[in-house]
């Protein structure tokens, strides 16, 4: 399942993936003050409440796929206590932030961090015993793909938990969210992280997103089990769990 909104949809030649790091690359800077400024800082709750779903697995070996600045990898080391964590991304702008958080934590030992492809991810099959992905699922160029390696990697009963945006239902959330999503964190985004593209693509690629019941669906279509949806905040955003 291909997923077809893309950052820069001028730029033909590079696929997907590439807008993708690009404009990872190009925001990271200000990526994490973008992320508590426009969430009004949520996105805390919504890391903890994903990692609470593995809590009771004590999983020892943790993989975060899409890890970004390395935000859920941190919080996954102080919630969890996990032997080891390696968290991967396609942004070395990111990456490399994430780096010098982990190293001010004094993590490296615990914590590694490194390039890789959610789809095609270097790894032996039944690597991990769990793996976490926020906000990374939707930009997957193949969504069926990066699940599907992702579930190499697991280990037999391993767990999947998928933190990702959904749409809220409900009025008047819905239309306060809808406005706030196509308006306001556009010209936000637009104006702290100075790429005019990057915040209009996040709107657009929630709404291109197969979410609820959609994307359990897709989870049982590729052979995970016990799979279920927690909506967060009204349904701003979503918990999904899937196991090998």
């Amino acid at each position: 399942m291909p997923q077809s909104v893309v950052p820069y949809p001028k730029l033909e030649n590079k696929t997907k993936k590439e807008q993708v790091a690009m404009m990872f690359d190009n925001i990271s800077a200000r990526y994490d003050f973008l992320n508590r400024l426009l969430s009004v800082g949520i996105d805390v709750y919504w890391r903890n409440k994903t990692l609470s779903y593995l809590k009771a697995d004590q999983p020892q070996v943790l993989l975060d796929v899409a890890t970004g600045t390395g935000d859920l990898a941190l919080a996954a080391f102080k919630k969890l206590k996990p032997k080891q964590i390696i968290g991967i991304d396609i942004s070395e702008g990111m990456l490399n932030i994430g780096k010098t958080k982990v190293k001010k934590a004094g993590l490296e030992n615990y914590i590694t961090l490194e390039v890789a492809d959610a789809e095609q991810l270097p790894f032996a099959d039944n690597t991990f015993d769990a793996v976490v992905v926020a906000f990374g699922v939707r930009n997957f160029e193949h969504l069926d793909k990066g699940l599907t390696d992702i579930k190499r990697v697991l280990k037999k009963e391993g767990k999947l938990v998928v933190l990702e945006f959904s749409k809220p239902k409900n009025f008047p959330v819905k239309q306060f969210y809808s406005f706030y999503f196509r308006y306001v964190l556009p010209k936000i985004g637009k104006l702290v992280s100075k790429d005019s593209s990057a915040y209009t693509y996040l709107p657009q690629s929630v709404n291109a997103f197969p979410e609820g019941e959609e994307f359990l669906s897709v989870m049982d279509h590729l052979g995970y089990k016990n799979t279920l949806q927690d909506r967060l905040t009204f349904g701003i955003a979503s918990v999904y769990v899937g196991q090998k």
